[in-house]
Formats: C-alpha cells, sequence, structure tokens
C-alpha cells in the first residue's frame, strides 16, 4: 500500500511540473536572439524585453507560456520544433516568468 501511495505520489508531481523541465535554456536563448528580439523591440522600444515584463501581459502560467511560443512560431512560420520551442520557453521562464508549474 505505501509503494502504491509513493508511486501516485511520484507520478502527480510530475503531472504538475514545468512543462519544459529538461529543455535547453541556452538554446532557446540563441532561438530568441535569432528571430524573436526585432520583432518584440519594433512593438515594446528596447531590446524588446518589455513584452515579458508588462503589467498586463497575456501569459500567466507555464502551459499558457509554451501555448504563446508555439501561437508566435505558427503565426510567423518559423517551423520549430517542440524541442525548440520547449527551449525558448525555459529560457524566457528562468529569464522573466520564474514559473514553478
Amino acid at each position: 500500500m505505501k509503494i502504491l501511495l509513493l508511486a501516485l505520489l511520484l507520478l502527480s508531481h510530475n503531472v504538475f511540473a514545468e512543462p519544459y523541465a529538461k529543455a535547453d535554456a541556452m538554446a532557446g536563448k540563441s532561438l530568441i536572439e535569432k528571430n524573436c528580439i526585432s520583432c518584440h523591440a519594433s512593438s515594446f522600444g528596447g531590446d524588446g524585453s518589455a513584452i515579458y515584463t508588462r503589467e498586463f501581459r497575456k501569459v500567466s502560467t507555464s502551459k499558457g507560456l509554451v501555448a504563446q511560443i508555439r501561437n508566435c512560431n505558427t503565426m510567423l512560420g518559423l517551423k520549430w520544433f517542440e524541442d525548440e520551442e520547449l527551449n525558448v520557453a525555459k529560457y524566457l521562464n528562468n529569464t522573466y516568468y520564474k514559473f514553478t508549474e
């Protein structure tokens, strides 16, 4: 019984873990520098990072962050693979958002 309870606890922890926990943040940073900054800077000024820190930003969860990145990927025709999207999410979360799940 204790083993079953422990297994369920471990599984439930993984369900709620950030979706990009094993991603490569430095690879994500490179993708952002190459594909995102110019657009964000033209819309928000400076280096474009205000899009991530504005008071009424759209993103409020880890899953929402991944969804927004996926949306940009699709709309801009970047053709990133899922692992690249997750790399970007990890970098943005580490740098700006700080979501824990």
